[in-house]
């Protein structure tokens, strides 16, 4: 697929799994058969959020997300701190040179031998340009086994121009996309109600709106409340909206 029809798919994609499906498939035309992309909302001085929060998306193995993310290892790897602090690509031979320094703390060098028995040993990240203070997007590009950085560093001195403008192209179109969280689906009848209050409307108003008693107005905003983990209507407006699950158009 050359560079213009995927950008025409990238734009025409309805959802993210249509989206990132033909993403992975065109990194894999470069060398990088494993991609890992998340993004936050919420990050703070001293925290990424709640990790189920997070849009996490990868073709990785369970085998390693498992571990990288379910046990925390996310949280020490030398390319995440990197990112962190950082916009654009770097090459993964940054680890190596932290390696030859003996700059890697322990936790860092713990998540640097378990990415090596998982043959996540070449690649590139894309740290994306943050929207707001506490937001942050990236992307680890993991070469395939058998390829080395050199290679990599190679195929990115020809490429790396297109590849890091379809990522960034990828993340700003995934940011308007709708993405339910793993138990944190809402149903139609608790979007519904929370639009309204996003309108303006008092619980009367949308019980007469909705055709329901207000006191069922206020149960399903407590059940979204609580899919939601918050505690305010408020705070579950804004989350269902960063979220792009409310006033989306059905298609």
């Amino acid at each position: 697929m050359n560079l213009r029809s995927y950008l025409l798919g990238v734009a025409d994609a309805k959802s993210i799994e249509e989206l990132w499906e033909a993403h992975v498939v065109k990194m894999a035309e470069y060398g990088f058969d494993r991609l890992l992309y998340g993004f936050t909302r919420y990050r703070t001085s001293t925290s990424l959020g709640d990790p189920s929060d997070f849009i996490i998306l990868t073709n990785h193995s369970r085998a390693y997300t498992d571990v990288f993310l379910d046990e925390g290892h996310y949280f020490h790897a030398p390319m995440v701190h990197w990112a962190l602090v950082n916009e654009g690509a770097k090459s993964w031979k940054l680890l190596a040179e932290m390696d030859r320094s003996k700059t890697l703390s322990a936790q860092e060098r713990r998540v640097l031998e378990f990415n090596r028995d998982m043959g996540v040993t070449a690649g590139y990240s894309i740290s994306f340009k943050s929207i707001s203070a506490r937001s942050k997007g990236a992307i680890a590009l993991t070469a395939r086994e058998g390829m080395d950085q050199d290679e990599i560093d190679k195929i990115w001195e020809a490429h790396g121009t297109d590849i890091t403008l379809m990522n960034n192209i990828v993340h700003l179109k995934i940011l308007t996309l709708p993405y339910t969280a793993p138990n944190r689906a809402l149903t139609p009848r608790q979007v519904e109600a929370l639009e309204w209050v996003g309108d303006g409307k008092t619980t009367q108003d949308i019980a007469m709106l909705m055709g329901l008693t207000p006191a069922t107005v206020e149960k399903h905003l407590r059940l979204a409340r609580e899919a939601l983990a918050v505690e305010t209507t408020a705070h579950a407006v804004m989350k269902a909206a960063f979220a792009n699950q409310m006033f989306v158009l059905d298609v």
